[in-house]
């Protein structure tokens, strides 16, 4: 697979997965299956596993990263830890923080979108 072809599919995910895109959670995973399910179809001769497991975990942080935007507030954030099962102090510390959403869907990788 090329480099082109990487990165045009790297740009159509990135429109789909934009925190700023109207759509519902469900949407995006639909819109997401339908593009994965063409490209897949599409290189399923191809060797590209290791790029697709590379792949996956942008994606995942992507999707972490527009529900962390969603919540909004810190207080909307720390209700959704604890519902999530985050004890009170890592939860309101979490909703806190001055970190970035990238960064915070990092670290909260183990909770937010289990595998």
């Amino acid at each position: 697979m090329s480099e082109k072809g990487w990165k045009t599919l790297k740009q159509k995910i990135k429109a789909i997965t934009r925190k700023t895109t109207p759509a519902t959670f469900d949407e995006r995973i639909h819109k997401l299956k339908e593009l994965q399910r063409g490209w897949l179809g599409y290189y399923r001769m191809a060797s590209i596993q290791g790029k697709l497991r590379d792949l996956d975990r942008w994606v995942r942080n992507r999707l972490r990263y527009c529900i962390w935007h969603n919540w909004k507030k810190p207080e909307r954030k720390r209700k959704n830890l604890i519902r999530l099962g985050v004890d009170q102090n890592h939860a309101y510390a979490w909703s806190r923080t001055r970190k970035g959403g990238w960064a915070v869907a990092k670290a909260l990788s183990w909770l937010l979108l289990l595998p």
